[in-house]
């Protein structure tokens, strides 16, 4: 799910303005011709688990399934909450899918200048490509859809799902900072490290971050939600033009705060010197603006103010 929401994101062309021709996030993952990419080999699984759910609820477009499967799956594995926001718009024909290419490759022959040719067009920085690359804490490489990997290991013989691949980390259904762990360590020969997972140690200026990750898990969830979200965005075209979100605070059972002002029926108020007449009546009554009145009272507050309403309209104020 992870894999899924990032693809169909990660076409974006910042050089690109006309939607969706940039790509990005807007569900054209869903055709046929851009599920046959060679970087996308797997990815109609995912979307098979989905399209019930679409089915359900078909208000929801398809490209914002897909960052929300996304997100809550990293939440669900235990990582950071993502602020996420939704209204994105779907692509509607498949001629509007993105060409082939835009995907980063595992084993380029510079891995780092290839990370930062992908990502910076996409308008990432170092420090974002880095905390992205995190994600492959989670899930499996099979070699039969990648090219890359072992057919199986130790840790994923067993699945759960279906068995086989060779993950990144032991605990591969578990969100946390143990990539970068167990890449500094080059502990495990069963555990898959890609060409442009090492570059993360090689490269000096991804380095810093990696190193920095490795130790400091709450820097790396941090830092991992803020490009998470940044990457659900991009390319996508909102309605409303702002998004909305579905993690806003609210308390259940709280009632909405009465305001007078919006039940007005915009007739006059009435004059000062009848709110003063009301008012001390009322305070006769041993009430206050801070002490309502007891339920037994009430009736004689009505008779009052009726009393003084006819009083006001035949002598005036």
């Amino acid at each position: 799910m992870v894999r899924l929401g990032w693809h169909d994101a990660g076409t974006y062309d910042k050089t690109i303005e006309e939607w969706p021709r940039r790509g990005g996030a807007n569900g054209s993952l869903r055709f046929e011709i851009e599920l046959k990419h060679a970087a996308n080999a797997g990815l109609v699984n995912a979307l098979k688990l989905l399209q019930p759910i679409k089915e359900k609820y078909s208000g929801v477009t398809y490209a914002d399934l897909f960052q929300l499967a996304s997100a809550t799956a990293v939440e669900e594995a235990g990582g950071p909450k993502i602020p996420m926001k939704y209204g994105r718009v779907d692509a509607s024909e498949p001629d509007q899918c993105p060409e082939e290419g835009r995907l980063p490759d595992a084993g380029p022959p510079s891995p780092a200048g290839h990370l930062r040719d992908v990502f910076y067009r996409m308008g990432f920085s170092d420090k974002e490509i880095v905390a992205l690359s995190g994600a492959h804490t989670l899930g499996r490489s099979r070699p039969e859809r990648s090219g890359w990997g072992k057919p199986e290991t130790k840790y994923t013989k067993e699945g759960p799902g279906a068995p086989g691949g060779q993950s990144w980390t032991v605990q591969w259904l578990q969100f946390d900072n143990s990539y970068f762990k167990d890449i500094k360590e080059k502990r495990d020969e069963d555990l898959l490290v890609l060409p442009t997972d090492a570059a993360l140690f090689e490269d000096p200026s991804f380095k810093v971050y990696a190193e920095k990750y490795a130790e400091d898990k709450a820097t790396f969830f941090n830092d991992y939600a803020e490009a998470h979200a940044k990457l659900s965005n991009l390319g996508a075209k909102f309605d409303p033009p702002e998004g909305f979100s579905i993690d806003d605070n609210f308390t259940a059972g709280v009632p909405e705060k009465f305001v007078a002002a919006k039940y007005s029926s915009g007739k006059k108020e009435l004059s000062n010197e009848m709110k003063k007449k009301i008012r001390a009546e009322y305070e006769g009554f041993g009430g206050s603006p801070d002490k309502p009145l007891q339920s037994n009272y009430f009736l004689n507050i009505i008779v009052v103010i009726g009393v003084l309403a006819i009083l006001t309209y035949f002598f005036g104020n």
